[in-house]
């Protein structure tokens, strides 16, 4: 499969989507919105795939949604908008429920919909240089990509106010202090680092990553009867995997254990 507007590379478990429209600072227009939903969806359908990396070539992670083309759309926006998060919710969506985790090697500004994008992912390493924005507001329009979602679990809901409403740009540092970031690393360093957390998950039992991700996104909305029903769903499930029963016998024989991701 091609895209028009990112680049994919599967390596030893290893998907690297990479952003590329460098010349329009990585904005999503509805190109690379179904972009993102069929890779999303290939990441999520391929048993290849043990972890995920999303990054961007150029000087921008991603500008957030095209604000050219939604100049060009005129009186048709809202049309265009709501074809363009049809394809970028479906892609955040497939991202956040894959059993794959999705590291997001943020290199520097992740703005509007790039930064609800980052904030999809399961890590988040950012350069020295990265920063992040809202910027949604500052041409009038409000938050999408899951962000109003995914925010106020991070921050609480004052400061996701604060970052939709004033529309604060935060340093790489400052993102770290606020629970949005994992870890900031030297700008050079940004893709090794990102590829050595992904190989090591690679590595890993897929099948449980998966459960682990599952039981976090329905933890906010159940009571804590529900939610340890789930864990025993879950756990259970996890139990009946070769990796889990390998796992399980080499941990009484003291050796190492080697996951297949089944």
């Amino acid at each position: 499969m091609s895209y028009q507007t990112l680049l994919f590379e599967l390596a030893d478990g290893v998907a690297t989507v990479t952003l590329d429209r460098p010349d329009a600072a990585n904005a999503i227009n509805l190109d690379m919105g179904r972009d993102l939903m069929h890779v999303a969806i290939r990441c999520d359908e391929d048993p290849a795939v043990r972890a995920v990396i999303l990054r961007a070539s150029g000087k921008m992670f991603c500008a957030g949604g095209d604000v050219k083309s939604f100049a060009a759309a005129e009186q048709g926006l809202a049309v265009v908008l709501k074809e363009l998060t049809v394809y970028l919710h479906a892609a955040v969506s497939r991202f956040a429920r894959m059993r794959a985790p999705l590291i997001a090697a943020v290199h520097a500004t992740a703005a509007g919909a790039g930064f609800s994008l980052a904030m999809a992912a399961d890590f988040v390493l950012a350069a020295r240089a990265a920063k992040f924005t809202m910027a949604y507001t500052g041409i009038g329009l409000a938050p999408d990509g899951g962000s109003t979602w995914v925010l106020p679990r991070l921050l609480g809901a004052r400061r996701t106010a604060e970052l939709m409403m004033t529309n604060r740009v935060l340093g790489a540092e400052e993102a770290l202090t606020w629970n949005l970031v994992n870890r900031v690393v030297d700008d050079a360093r940004l893709q090794e680092e990102a590829h050595s957390l992904a190989r090591t998950l690679a590595e890993g039992p897929t099948e449980a990553y998966g459960a682990v991700k599952r039981l976090l996104l329905e933890s906010g909305q159940n009571g804590i009867e529900t939610q340890m029903e789930r864990e025993a769903q879950e756990i259970a499930a996890a139990a009946r995997t070769e990796d889990a029963r390998g796992a399980i016998r080499a941990f009484v024989e003291k050796r190492k254990p080697r996951f297949s991701g089944r």
